[in-house]
């Protein structure tokens, strides 16, 4: 991997900032009502980005992971709704993806209803190593019981950390939800559950006040019965930036900075999840793995609550942008989940990256000319690489250049008069305002017959 580098004109020397980061820290830390005065006072806008004056330096980890939540968030959205078969083969696959790299390392579940704990029960007795099933749970001794009753030994679990939620949500106060959080946190350790705390809304939180306090109690208490806790940092709203120039609680890169240098929580211990609502969740979710938080959070296809997550698929291709190897990991795979999803009549948006229809596909006559030429003008990988092929879509702009192209593929002699004959019907087509969209192989056929069938006919 090639280092990621800043020219040192930029910043002062690393030392310097990270004291004077940490100075403004304890000197600025915004308390109980201003945080949430400013919020309200926001709304109904979205809220304002400014910078603090402070940027930091990328340290991306030695080791990235991803983890799953298909079968929690992804069944939050309108649409999914999973069967025990459909679940086991979407699991067959995400496990497929992994390829026993260990790289997406957990899958996690909900565990409330009959159907939750039978997907549960039927994709554990699969025996696949990667990823591990774990469960999803709210703080509460109830959830864990629950957990420990589908015979899993690791847990998410849900700690609403803004003072939005704290107020609104559960109508409480700080010091009321930090006991219950760490009651059942010490329920779930004591019953040797493995937790994964989740941070929710931490990115409209009181991070210095209230965040990093809370925090190092839920380490304190790991340290008590020799287990080390995973914090989560979800975007629950999708508010949270990629700049590591913006204030927190908003900034990703600042916030996986400052638990990690504030409370010295090893990157492999730190973990993000993103959403789509602000079209930031891949741009977050890359942040977070560039500043230091070893593991990201997503969905297959990205599916999931409101405007969705990070999708999986975007996640193993920044891997290996990252690290310059896939490290075992079979994206082949990614074109089968799609695929699978089409079958569970789910509609794949055209123009999704990596996935969707078009993702590879272009009908710009300049730009098929280029890329006939060297495939490598207009795209910037092998789309063979997840298990799909460049395609070439006859249009109003696709000039004659793109329909020899289709001739030579279905094995015709693309002479000048037959590419003409053709470019004139199709142009015939758009002019005449009978058609918007592309062309299909199955239209394009017809074309070709019919000019053939005519000049026999003139023979």
């Amino acid at each position: 991997m090639v280092p990621i580098e800043v020219p040192a004109y930029q910043n002062p020397p690393s030392q310097g900032r990270d004291e004077l980061l940490m100075r403004l820290l304890r000197r600025e830390g915004i308390d109980y009502e201003e945080l949430e005065d400013s919020i309200l006072r926001q709304w109904p806008l979205p809220p304002r980005l400014i910078t603090d004056g402070i940027n930091i330096d990328p340290e991306p980890p030695s080791q990235l992971f991803i983890t799953d939540t298909t079968f929690r968030d992804g069944q939050q959205a309108f649409y999914i709704y999973y069967s025990v078969n459909d679940a086991i083969r979407l699991f067959k696959l995400l496990a497929d993806l992994d390829n026993g790299s260990g790289r997406i390392t957990r899958s996690e579940f909900f565990l409330y209803t009959g159907r939750d704990r039978g997907l549960v029960k039927a994709v554990k007795d699969l025996g696949l190593e990667w990823p591990k099933v774990i469960g999803w749970g709210r703080a509460r001794i109830d959830d864990v019981r629950l957990v420990k009753e589908a015979g899993l030994d690791e847990m998410v679990m849900l700690m609403s950390i803004s003072d939005i939620h704290i107020r609104y949500k559960f109508n409480s106060t700080r010091d009321r939800v930090v006991a219950k959080y760490l009651e059942a946190a010490e329920y779930a350790l004591r019953e040797g559950i493995r937790l994964r705390c989740s941070l929710e809304d931490v990115t409209r939180s009181d991070v210095v006040g209230f965040v990093i306090p809370f925090v190092e109690k839920l380490l304190r208490l790991g340290e008590r019965y020799g287990v080390e806790i995973t914090i989560k940092l979800p975007d629950t709203t999708g508010i949270g930036v990629p700049y590591p120039f913006a204030p927190l609680p908003y900034s990703i890169p600042k916030l996986v900075w400052v638990l990690r240098k504030a409370l010295k929580i090893p990157s492999e211990l730190l973990e993000f999840h993103g959403h789509g609502d602000y079209y930031m969740a891949v741009s977050n979710a890359v942040s977070a793995w560039l500043y230091g938080a070893s593991i990201n959070n997503g969905t297959l296809l990205g599916i999931g609550e409101r405007a969705g997550n990070v999708p999986i698929e975007a996640l193993v291709i920044w891997y290996a942008r990252i690290k310059g190897s896939f490290d075992g990991m079979n994206p082949r795979v990614i074109s089968k989940i799609t695929e699978e999803f089409r079958n569970l009549n789910y509609q794949v948006p055209r123009y999704q990256p990596l996935v969707g229809e078009n993702a590879f596909t272009t009908s710009a006559g300049i730009h098929i000319d280029a890329q006939l030429r060297n495939p490598m003008t207009y795209l910037s990988m092998d789309p063979s690489i997840i298990g799909r092929e460049a395609r070439i879509l006859i249009g109003p702009y696709s000039g004659r250049s793109s329909i020899a192209y289709w001739l030579r593929r279905r094995g015709v002699d693309p002479t000048p008069e037959l590419i003409n004959a053709v470019y004139e019907r199709v142009m015939r087509i758009y002019d005449d305002g009978l058609r918007r969209e592309p062309l299909n192989d199955e239209e394009l056929n017809k074309i070709l017959n019919d000019i053939i069938t005519s000049r026999t006919m003139h023979s």
